[in-house]
């Protein structure tokens, strides 16, 4: 039996074993297709991104090559029975046609490439007056209200798509891009329909800036062209160099960040933004955005996709090419879908179905790479969630209010009737509040049924009220004219002009969107703000990604979730693959490309040694939510640190459990005990090491910056006194997750207690009850579908131990999940070396420390439960001698 050749991967440098390991794992996920799902754990610092493209796109080209030959092949049989030469003619000239036109392509790309860095050499000074700026600048300060904020004739009914709220594309934009072949369905005239089948991946992160650092990581290897080498060898022509192939990506955003209109730019938030354009867009509009890709503008938009396709930009890099072109980024980086094989987009835009369509993204049969995926829970959540306050209802009420007075004799028919039916819904909102700020609780769950109870707001279809105020532009409307009549009387009564409203009703639609949700997966809730003024939010919370996310996995080839921190894995195939077999699901969870010897990790259980033999821990450190207040159990912490500090270089950072015990633990160790008068527990941990903390709400970026200063800045300390600093944060805070404390910043990270949520809020409580009974239900369904198999059969106390067991487990998951992303923090590179140290009796237990990340366990010292304080500084102490130049 012969074994299959090693893969070249193209990686940029001479990748680890992880990285083949994790490279292989991609590979293959990829090629079984059929709905696969790959959950990748790879540690930071092992060059998780780079790994992540070299295996994607060496699959990739390999699978468009073997298309080729399948399609030879296909042409071969077709001809079956047709003479020789005339077969190997046809395949002939289909190689050199396909190669053609495969060559000519790439030199036009290459001439855009090459014109980029000219104007890159020539430089960009100087600006450039571009057609239409100055005239936009110098809006006339006269607004037609009629016009303006007027809202135009509405009807019910019909076949035309509903807006969604997160993109709003109106009905003539979507037949004014189609008709210049934009649509999201539609290829160009350059074989757009050729290559709209080419299969793509879709790749997707949290934030903008790690997009930027993926494209960035994209443009360092090289990859074989994507048609076979014979065919690229038979395209050049009189001796030249057959053309390389460079990766197409690109980058999907919104308007916010690429229109390039500076009416709609300037507005504030993305929903007014998007509003503002697509009025712009209306059949009657007399005010049309001149940048909208049309008939008029085609070549300038096919420049842009030109060079949107040639050389992996970023979004501030289409967002210049349009401006250089004056052509809309947003609607002409459309046009370069087709020929993309990366598209990268964030979060928002892949989860949400509604957006997906808007933007013409079509994932069947393609690859979705979801990056930092061990939050992806929780951004399905996110995505869907909403909220509203009692204060931005009245708000809007007065809003609303004030447009009516000023246009309510001249709104006919259906809006007459439509925006009486936004004031309905917006007291019987307020009512809602308005009775839950009279309670006693702070905090709790509402009935759906009975929010819109009120005013027979209940009998209103908001399935059609949402599409009413999307497509007619209602909240757009009454907001700015209210805007603009704030501005007006505050300019003559002070001469100055107010800041413009806060979008409100633009908020009232993300609520009543959230609220057309399945009800069973989702639940409202109140709570009481503490502010000036007595104010009351409803909050919707989805319980379950997994409808949400199903439109996902059931489409896609193939969907890889990848991050440093994705242990535990149970709930990702609980919660978003909870129909797919375990033969179409593969978990690898990699080392670290960290030497064994630059990790330490140690379990301390107590500050003293367990006695041989004895199964009772003295003193025993635990942080439960019943016991983490005893002020011993504190001063024993503090103690511990004071040791640590001792013998562990320059920075070491503390995670706790919660910002309101850190705040119960300073306050402990600032109190002078009477035998202890030599100064407080914080006074000592002073003397040791510069001291910072983190406080809820207070800016992050100022402490981190006064912490590495106090690091890394040169001068001479007391030999006495050991380098450094202490920083004491919280596991989920702002210093928990992506941020770097990478070699001098983290030598040691200390994780205090288990951050378990609090099960009694009713957030987490209805999650808990939603799992336990879905569950359940599951169970039962397993039984009824298992009635010829008596020994499958569970009976009824089993299943319910099973389904409580289930909400147990995710419960304790998101606890681990956060713990290990506060250890992610400190060893981010090969040469970087750290020791974690877990304090708390709990973190000994074998379920606990199974869902800790693999490279962690491997490095986690045999025996440290039992050594108590002592051991854990003779441990500290040897491994940081180990290191050379540390002290």
């Amino acid at each position: 039996m012969t074994s299959n050749p090693p893969i070249n991967f193209h990686h940029p440098y001479q990748p680890y074993d992880v990285q083949l390991e994790f490279m292989r794992t991609v590979y293959h996920v990829l090629e079984k297709g059929n709905g696969q799902v790959g959950i990748l754990e790879s540690p930071t610092g092992t060059g998780k991104s780079l790994s992540l493209i070299c295996a994607a796109l060496t699959w990739l080209r390999t699978h468009k090559r073997s298309r080729y030959e399948a399609s030879f092949e296909a042409t071969a049989a077709d001809m079956r029975g047709e003479p020789e030469w005339m077969v190997e003619a046809a395949l002939r000239r289909k190689r050199e046609e396909l190669g053609r036109r495969w060559e000519e392509r790439e030199k036009v790309l290459e001439r855009v490439r090459a014109r980029e860095r000219e104007i890159e050499a020539r430089g960009r000074g100087g600006k450039r007056v571009r057609v239409g700026d100055r005239e936009r600048e110098k809006e006339s300060e006269e607004v037609d209200e009629e016009r303006e904020f007027l809202i135009k004739n509405w009807e019910a009914g019909g076949d035309e798509e509903a807006g969604d709220g997160l993109d709003g594309l109106s009905k003539e934009t979507r037949e004014l891009m189609e008709k210049v072949g934009l649509g999201g369905a539609k290829g160009g005239e350059d074989g757009g329909e050729e290559v709209e089948d080419e299969i793509k991946i879709y790749y997707t992160s949290r934030t903008h800036s790690q997009l930027a650092q993926f494209i960035s990581e994209l443009r360092r290897p090289a990859f074989p062209p994507s048609i076979p080498e014979d065919m690229v060898a038979a395209s050049a022509r009189d001796g030249e160099k057959p053309t390389k192939e460079t990766v197409k990506q690109l980058p999907l955003s919104s308007r916010q960040k690429l229109c390039i209109n500076p009416s709609v730019a300037r507005l504030r938030s993305l929903a007014a933004i998007n509003d503002r354009c697509t009025e712009f867009q209306q059949s009657k509009s007399k005010e049309k955005c001149p940048f909208l890709p049309s008939i008029e503008n085609l070549k300038q938009t096919h420049e842009f996709r030109d060079a949107a396709l040639a050389t992996i930009p970023d979004i501030e890099d289409l967002h210049r090419v349009g401006k250089d072109l004056q052509v809309c980024p947003y609607y002409a980086s459309r046009t370069a879908i087709p020929g993309a094989e990366v598209i990268t987009l964030p979060y928002p835009l892949l989860l949400q179905k509604s957006a997906r369509e808007a933007l013409g993204i079509k994932l069947e049969g393609n690859v979705v790479i979801i990056d930092e995926a061990h939050n992806i829970m929780d951004a399905v959540a996110n995505v869907y969630a909403a909220e509203i306050r009692l204060s931005e209802l009245r708000r809007a009420r007065q809003m609303l209010g004030v447009y009516i007075k000023r246009f309510g004799k001249k709104l006919k028919g259906e809006n007459r009737v439509m925006v009486a039916q936004v004031g309905k819904v917006i007291e019987s909102l307020t009512e809602c509040l308005n009775d839950q700020l009279n309670t006693k609780a702070e905090q709790g769950t509402v009935d759906s049924n009975t929010i819109l109870k009120a005013r027979g707001a209940d009998q209103i279809n908001l399935y059609q009220l949402i599409r009413y105020i999307q497509e007619s532009k209602l909240a757009y409307k009454v907001e700015s004219y209210v805007s603009h009549a704030e501005q007006e009387e505050s300019s003559v009564s002070t001469g100055t002009k107010t800041a413009t409203s806060t979008p409100v009703l633009h908020i009232l639609i993300s609520f009543l969107t959230a609220l057309t949700n399945l009800t069973g997966e989702g639940r409202i809730f109140y709570e009481k703000l503490s502010t000036t003024l007595p104010d009351i939010k409803l909050s919707y919370l989805l319980l379950s990604p997994t409808h949400a996310f199903s439109s996902i996995a059931s489409a896609a080839r193939a969907v890889i979730l990848a991050g440093g921190t994705m242990s535990p894995f149970e709930d990702y195939k609980a919660h978003l693959f909870p129909t797919f077999p375990p033969d179409k699901i593969t978990t690898l969870s990699c080392g670290h490309v960290i030497p064994s010897s630059n990790l330490l990790a140690w379990t301390l259980v107590s500050t003293k040694p367990t006695p041989p033999g004895s199964s009772t821990v003295p003193d025993a450190f635990e942080f439960s939510f019943q016991k983490r207040k005893d002020p011993a159990i504190i001063r024993q912490l503090g103690l511990t640190l004071l040791n640590i500090c001792s013998v562990v270089p320059d920075g070491v950072v503390v995670f706790f459990p919660s910002y309101g015990y850190l705040d119960d633990v300073v306050a402990v160790w600032q109190t002078k005990e009477a035998a202890k008068p030599h100064g407080t527990t914080w006074d000592r941990l002073a003397s040791k090491k510069a001291v910072f903390r983190e406080t809820k709400g207070g800016a992050s970026e100022d402490i981190l910056q006064r912490y590495s200063e106090a690091i890394l800045s040169p001068g001479q300390q007391p030999s006495s006194k050991p380098r450094g600093a202490l920083l004491l944060s919280v596991v989920g805070g702002k210093l928990s997750e992506g941020i770097n404390f990478s070699d001098r910043l983290g030598r040691c990270v200390v994780v205090v207690g288990l951050p378990y949520p609090n099960m009694h809020s009713p957030d987490w409580k209805a999650r808990l009850e939603y799992i336990e009974s879905t569950t359940l239900s599951r169970l039962r369904q397993q039984q009824e579908e298992s009635q010829n198999s008596p020994a499958a059969l569970l009976s009824e106390a089993q299943a319910q131990a099973q389904a409580r067991q289930a909400a147990r487990d995710f419960y304790e998951n998101a606890c681990m999940r956060a713990v290990n992303q506060s250890i992610g923090r400190a060893i981010r590179h090969r040469a970087d070396y750290a020791a974690v140290v877990l304090v708390d009796r709990r973190f000994a237990a074998e379920r606990i420390k199974g869902k800790l990340p693999g490279w962690i366990m491997s490095g986690m010292v045999e025996g440290a439960e039992g050594k108590g304080l002592q051991g854990l500084m003779g441990g500290l102490s040897s491994f940081f001698r180990g290191k050379k130049g540390v002290y």
